[in-house]
Formats: C-alpha cells, sequence, structure tokens
C-alpha cells in the first residue's frame, strides 16, 4: 500500500539466462471483436484482451482453432450525477437516484443483452467476490426487482414535492422541460445498449431526455474532466475491470461509493461541486486503513458500508460479468487470475507458444496517461504495465491472499490493542522541515514489518538501490501531506488517497543495503495485509520520480486527469515523446547542476553515482523515445501511434530474479462443483424437507434461504465429506416459508481456491401439497479452463448456475 506504484523502463545489453519463454510481446488495436476473432483463430493473433460476444462461440464449429476461457472480475453500473446547480437537476435528490434500482431491469441485462454470461447486481460485490458472503444478507433485504411503476411513483412524488409539474405527459419545472443527458459509452455494445434502454424508461417517466456518444477519452473531458454542477451530464454508462484478485477488499468500497478516494462526481478538485458524505467516508477509511479490531468489526464496517453506497446511489451497479476470451490453440501457459482474467500479469510472462514473439490484440492501445502516480486509470494500460513492472507484493490469482514478488518479510505485531517501541534510529520524512528526522523518543507503533529485497537492475542498467525506495516513501508522505493552502506538492486526486496511507507511518530503520524496518499503525488479522500495508516499494528510478516532480511544480504538466483539466496544462505520460523529451531536459539540468534530491540520505554516494543515474537515463530517453524505465520481466520497445502497436521485449538481464517458468503454477487449479442438486418443487409449510446435494473439491456449503417476502429466514454454513451432503430445513424454519414461491442459494466452498460454485432455485410452498417427486438437477457443462457456466436441466423452473470471483483497484475500460 506504501509502495509508490510506479512502472518506467530501460534496455540493458547484460544478458543472461531466458526470464520468459518468449523473446518480446507486441500489442496491436483491434477495435472489432469479429475482426479479432478470425484473427486468432487463424494465428495472427496468439490472444485478444477483450471479451468475444457469446453468441459467436455458442457452438463447437464456431470454437474450431480456438481456446475459450471465461473470466470473471468486470461489472457494469451508471454514475449518476448528484450535484446542486443553478439548472434542476433531479438526480440531486437520493431518492430519485434510489428510484433507478427499479428503473433498470437487471435480469435482461444479463440475460438478453450479456447472453447469460454475468449476474445481477446491486452493489459493487457479485457473487464472484470473496466480500460477498460477507454482505449478501443486507443485500438480500433490499430486495430489488424491475419495477418501473415504483420507480415513476417515487420519482413522481419527489418532482412534485419540489414543485415540478407534469404537462402532456412531460415533467417541467418553472415552465422548463426537465432534461437528462445520458453519456452512453458507443465502443461497447453492451453499454450503449444499456444506456438506450435507460433513456426510453426515463423518457417514459416524462423527462425529456439528451443522448451523447462517445468512448473513455471522451469521458474522461465530459464525465470525470467536468465540473459536475454545469450538467454536462445526469448519468454515465460505466465499465470496470480488475487487475488483481484479493481476499481481503480494502480499496473497492472506498473507490466505488466515498468521496475522499477522488473517484466520486467531483473528484476532489477544490475548483468544483463535490459530492460530500462524511459516514461512508469514514466507514471506507476504517477498512482502508485497518482501524478494527477484529475480523467481527471489519465485517459491520463492510456491510454498512455497501448499504450506504446502495441507499445513496451515486453509483448504481447492475451486472457482474463473466467474459469469454480466445487463444489462439497452439497457446498454452495462459493463467486466467480471477480478477483480471485472462490479460493478467502472469499471462504474457508465462505463456508458451512456437515463434519467438506473443501478439496480442487489444481494444485500445492509448487511453490515458502513461504514469504511476495518478495515470494508468485505464485497463488497457494496466495490462501492459502488469509486464513491464514488478510489484514488491501481489496477489496470489486464486486465493486473493498476499504474496512476496520482490520482498520477502517477517511480521511482528502487537495489535489490536497494544504497542511496539520503535528503534530511536529510525527516521521519517518531514514535509514541514524538509528534511529526514529521527522519530521522537518512545514513539510506539502497533505493528513492525522487516523487508528483505530483491533488487535487480533496472531497464536502464542501473542497479535498484535503497534510495529508490527512500525516495518513494518521500513522494508518498510529501505529496499525502498539504502543509498550507500555497503548499504545490499537492495533487486532488492523489493527496486524498496517501494522506490515508501516511497517518500509519511511524517511522522506518534501515537495517542493511535491501533491507529495511518499516513501522505502522496498522493491524489486521492477516499478516500478508499487514505486510501489504506497511510495504515500501518502487518501480521507477528515482530520478525520472524526481524529474516528474519538477515538471508537475514548475506547471508544465499535472500527475492528474482532474489536475491537468482544471489548470488546462497536460495529463503527464510518459510514454509520449513530448512528455519523454521534457524529462530529459530535466534530467540533463539535475546533472549539470549537480543536483541532488534531498530524499536521498546516502551519504556515501558520490556525485559520479547521481551523474550516472542521470545520464543513464537520458540515454534512455534519446534511444527509446519514451521515459517508461521499470524493473519487470518485459521493456517497453516502442509505442508507434501510427500503426496502433506497442512493443514490449524481455529483460534477459542475469540480475532479474525470475527465472523463466516461475509462474507455471498458476496454469490450472481446481474449483470446487456442484454436481448434483436433489429438491422438491413443491413443499408443504411446516413440514419438514431435505435438500440432497453431490460436489468436489469442496469443503463446505452456505446457503440461504428467503421466503415468499423475500425476507432472509435461514443461513448455515455446512461441513461437506466432498461427496454427498445434504440440507435439512426443520419443521420450525419451514413454518416461515411463505405461501409461493422461496427461493434458496447454495454455494461450494473450498478453502484452497475461493471461487464458490453458486446454485440458486425457486421452489413452491402450499398448504397442501400433492405428492410430487424430487427434482435432480443434473449439471450440463461447458468447461473452459478455470471458470464454468453450468446449465441446470429443470423440470419446472429454468436455473443458472454461475462458477465465482476479486482487485486491489478496479480501472476503466
Amino acid at each position: 500500500m506504501l509502495a509508490l506504484s510506479i512502472v518506467f523502463l530501460m534496455h540493458n545489453e547484460s544478458f543472461g539466462e531466458k526470464n520468459t519463454f518468449f523473446d518480446s510481446v507486441k500489442f496491436i488495436q483491434y477495435l472489432d471483436e469479429n475482426t479479432a476473432l478470425e484473427e486468432v483463430r487463424n494465428g495472427n493473433l496468439d490472444l485478444y484482451y477483450y471479451r468475444i460476444s457469446s453468441d459467436r462461440l455458442e457452438n463447437i464449429q464456431n470454437r474450431e482453432g480456438l481456446q475459450v476461457f471465461d473470466s470473471t472480475g468486470g461489472s457494469y453500473s451508471i454514475l449518476v450525477n448528484p450535484a446542486e446547480s443553478e439548472e434542476f437537476n433531479p438526480f440531486s435528490i437520493k431518492e430519485i437516484r434510489f428510484a433507478l434500482n427499479y428503473l433498470v431491469d437487471r435480469k435482461l441485462i444479463v440475460n438478453e443483452l450479456m447472453g447469460g454470461y454475468g449476474s445481477p447486481i446491486i452493489s459493487y460485490y457479485g457473487p464472484s467476490d470473496p466480500e460477498y458472503l460477507t454482505v449478501i444478507e443486507k443485500l438480500e433485504e433490499f430486495n430489488f426487482k424491475y419495477n418501473p411503476s415504483l420507480a415513476e411513483q417515487i420519482i413522481s412524488k419527489k418532482l412534485l414535492d419540489t414543485g415540478a409539474v407534469k404537462k402532456d405527459g412531460k415533467w417541467k419545472i418553472k415552465e422548463k422541460p426537465i432534461e437528462i443527458t445520458i453519456f452512453i459509452r458507443s465502443d461497447d455494445p453492451v453499454r450503449k445498449s444499456i444506456g438506450e434502454i435507460l433513456a426510453a424508461e426515463l423518457q417514459n417517466i416524462g423527462f425529456t431526455v439528451k443522448k451523447d456518444f462517445g468512448d473513455l477519452n471522451k469521458a474522461f473531458v465530459i464525465v470525470y474532466g467536468s465540473n459536475p454542477s454545469d450538467l454536462k451530464w445526469s448519468l454515465y454508462t460505466e465499465g470496470w475491470n480488475r487487475s488483481a484478485f484479493a481476499r481481503y477488499d480494502s480499496v473497492g468500497l472506498g473507490q466505488m461509493y466515498s468521496p475522499w478516494f477522488s473517484n466520486m462526481p467531483g473528484f476532489n478538485d477544490p475548483s468544483y461541486w463535490n459530492y460530500k458524505n462524511e459516514k461512508i467516508d469514514g466507514l471506507t477509511q476504517k477498512i482502508y486503513t485497518g482501524d478494527f479490531d477484529s475480523q467481527e468489526q471489519r465485517t459491520k464496517l463492510i456491510r454498512d458500508s455497501v448499504v450506504e453506497g446502495v441507499n445513496e446511489s451515486v453509483r448504481v451497479f447492475l451486472a457482474s460479468k463473466i467474459d469469454q476470451y480466445v487463444t489462439n490453440e497452439k497457446i498454452s501457459g495462459v493463467v486466467n487470475d480471477f480478477g483480471a482474467g485472462v490479460p493478467s500479469r502472469f499471462t504474457p510472462i508465462n505463456a508458451r507458444g512456437d515463434s519467438n514473439e506473443l501478439v496480442i490484440g487489444v481494444k485500445q492501445i492509448y487511453q490515458g496517461a502513461w504514469n504511476p502516480i495518478m495515470g494508468l486509470t485505464d485497463s488497457y494500460s494496466r495490462q501492459i504495465w502488469g509486464i513491464i513492472s514488478d510489484p514488491g507484493a501481489f496477489k496470489h490469482p486464486f486465493t486473493g491472499e498476499t504474496f512476496p514478488v520482490r520482498a520477502t518479510w517477517h511480521v511482528e505485531s502487537a495489535g489490536p490493542n497494544e504497542k511496539l517501541v520503535i528503534p530511536k534510529e529510525s527516521i521519517l520524512w518531514n514535509p514541514f522541515l524538509q528534511k529526514w528526522d529521527r522519530v521522537p523518543a518512545d514513539t510506539m507503533a502497533t505493528s513492525k514489518v522487516t523487508f528483505d529485497f530483491k533488487f535487480s537492475n533496472w531497464h536502464n542498467g542501473e542497479s535498484m538501490d535503497i534510495n529508490d525506495i527512500l525516495h518513494s516513501l518521500y513522494f508518498i508522505i510529501e505529496w499525502g501531506t498539504k502543509t498550507d493552502e500555497n503548499d504545490k506538492t499537492f495533487d486532488t486526486e492523489f493527496t486524498p488517497r496517501a494522506s490515508q496511507n501516511i497517518q500509519s507511518i511511524k517511522g522506518i530503520k534501515i537495517v542493511d543495503e535491501d533491507t529495511i524496518e518499516v513501522y505502522v499503525n496498522y493491524w489486521h488479522f492477516d499478516k500478508g495485509e499487514i505486510a501489504d500495508w506497511a510495504i515500501v516499494w518502487n518501480t521507477i528510478p528515482w530520478e525520472i520520480t524526481a524529474a516528474m516532480e519538477q515538471a508537475v511544480l514548475d506547471g508544465k504538466m499535472s500527475f492528474s486527469r482532474s489536475g491537468a483539466t482544471s489548470k488546462n496544462i497536460s495529463w503527464l505520460s510518459l510514454i509520449i515523446p513530448n512528455d519523454a523529451k521534457m524529462i530529459k531536459e530535466y534530467l540533463q539540468d539535475f546533472k549539470e547542476s549537480n543536483f541532488i534530491p534531498m530524499s536521498l540520505i546516502n551519504d556515501n554516494e558520490t556525485a559520479e553515482y547521481h551523474n550516472q543515474r542521470y545520464q543513464s537515463s537520458i540515454n534512455w530517453i534519446y534511444t527509446k523515445n519514451h521515459a517508461v524505465i521499470s524493473n519487470g520481466p518485459f521493456y517497453l520497445e516502442s509505442y508507434a501511434p501510427e500503426s496502433r502497436t506497442i512493443t514490449v521485449k524481455s529483460f534477459d538481464d542475469e540480475s532479474y530474479p525470475f527465472k523463466i517458468g516461475k509462474w507455471s503454477e498458476f496454469e490450472n487449479t481446481e474449483f470446487p462443483n456442484i454436481k448434483k442438486i436433489d429438491i422438491k418443487n413443491i413443499v408443504q409449510k411446516g413440514e419438514q424437507f431435505e435438500i440432497k446435494i453431490q460436489t468436489e473439491n469442496t469443503d463446505s456449503i452456505l446457503f440461504f434461504l428467503t421466503n415468499a417476502e423475500g425476507k432472509m429466514i435461514l443461513s448455515k454454513n455446512i461441513k461437506t465429506n466432498n461427496e454427498n451432503s445434504g440440507i435439512v430445513i426443520d419443521a420450525k424454519d419451514s413454518e416461515k416459508l411463505g405461501l409461493g414461491a422461496n427461493n434458496i442459494k447454495i454455494f461450494a466452498i473450498s478453502n484452497s481456491v475461493l471461487k464458490p460454485d453458486l446454485f440458486e432455485s425457486s421452489f413452491l410452498v402450499t398448504k397442501n401439497t400433492q405428492e410430487l417427486p424430487a427434482s435432480e438437477y443434473e449439471t450440463v457443462k461447458f468447461v473452459e479452463n478455470d471458470l464454468h457456466l453450468e446449465f441446470l436441466i429443470i423440470p419446472i423452473i429454468i436455473i443458472i448456475v454461475i462458477g465465482i470471483y476479486l482487485k486491489k483497484r478496479s480501472s476503466r475500460p
């Protein structure tokens, strides 16, 4: 968490043992998925990093020459503009926003627009998320169903309360039509259809609806880059992808619901109207910073946050996705991460084929700035970033647990209620005095983490060292602290997020040239999460960060999109030649003036050391025409806008710690599976009955039973022998069932793979029942690697069973 997430590259001619199976990876833009599908089938593309419509892959003939992978992790939502304005904005009224939950037909979106490849959701967490089981009872209480009449009733009442009138079927206020502008993503067929359907529903209610179509670049300007009170948009059809799968999500609720994360309307730009919600800020900040004393307390924080987020309905979630990705049949070694899917960082590193170059088609080649501070916000750039930079720690693709990558650790914690004494030689950056200070005597911390780093050469040939680590910590403290109103080291998006991290940092102690101790006021019941929070790491040389920082301080560029928009300057992008040239000029100035950043404290370094670092990065930018220098298994060779391609090459440097095949263990895994369910179609109220279940690769079964009114009446976790299990509903609980259709959800859970298998069905409850045979729900499945979609053959009720998934931070496709 404390790591400065930065990515940049440079080439070194000192090659050693191969670190990847392919010598290079070429990313080529293919806007049309149908063309890309044929190119993969013909072998001109090895993979396509965008979903293929399910109707193109329905039968065996359509899959000839292909491998098809089902991946989870993405979702669709509606971002709602709640701003108060001189013009009347109906969505500034909470109840009208909430009514949208009844106006959207989530089942239609999943079954018709998505071809059944997904699941209706009402919150950020869907069935594929580990946290879903934490919040499912609260979600069931909302009992949202498509009900446009109810939506119109709620909306009409609130509009009448504000003085609006309905004339000739159109709502007006002060004789002016109430106009709504929906920004619709035209580059995504599903989101385009969602926008059109929503527009029709709102028109039926009586709003005057304007439709504005565009892609992510236009959305960055109209939606994310404008003052919400200008009402350039009212609703926006959002889509989300994740780059990693996390067992314990600390970020998602803050990102999707909370103003402090700079991802809600206004985006914390002080010159804009900003959405405010202190309640959800407080809840999600406690989750993010580990401000809880037990797992139970954390669970309550998550549940309360989800309820508040749904009630506010500034971001209305619609459906989680099951995306189908295709690869050529000759490609092996694909890692289908539960969060990122096939485009995980491990796939290009671990993939194998017949040629020396892996060719990947992408939907977009450039959609937003490449800088690791507040750039790389789109999934397209993050997919490439992930293979040219190495993190200090990462999330296991199937368990979501934190594991070491470029740092090993030892965690000691006195938490949640006790403290450790910090050694007197520990230091911390002081943004007020602009220097490293010794921590005050008797300073205490909750946890201590000792990190032993696996340094290597940067892509420009220079060695990583402790200065790169220190500069990362300096940056997050300096830019995470607003010392006064004139503080220039402030970014409207980065600073609010960083400020949450630095509150817990109490000090660090340098042990040796590649080992530090980090002291934080942070506790978690999982020690891996403590290490993930405390880790200090860098994925870009300190001199590149220093040059970027100076360019921003001089007002020539901005780290963030909103800062660039409000100041009418460039959004800093290290892959763009003009921006790289400016970084090179600053490096040349640093070298000529013998500049040494205050963040560096190693007195043993000479002027030659600093000048060599500057010169190596200057040479890299001059040769490559970009300033992307990092430490991963591939380095960025070129970006060619004219041919819409990005090429990365294998960094076969002997200093790189991970050799070929390191991540092959992630290729295959066994998933929990519900093989067969025996359940009665009709049961008698007050009569005991049993549901028999056959599973495999399953440690326990969790079920939720709701009555005809949608009220949860029973939930239980049952250990299983991994073959035959049973759920007994006794007479007392059966008496609580409502007459008519009742519902049951059954999850098959594995302790080693956090993707439950889900079965959901309805059954009828009567006072008196004829004796009918139990139905046997046999699964007829098509299995594609690690996620399977199951269709159940049933005599009365059609049921869809979806196998399950999670990130750290979601990105916009």
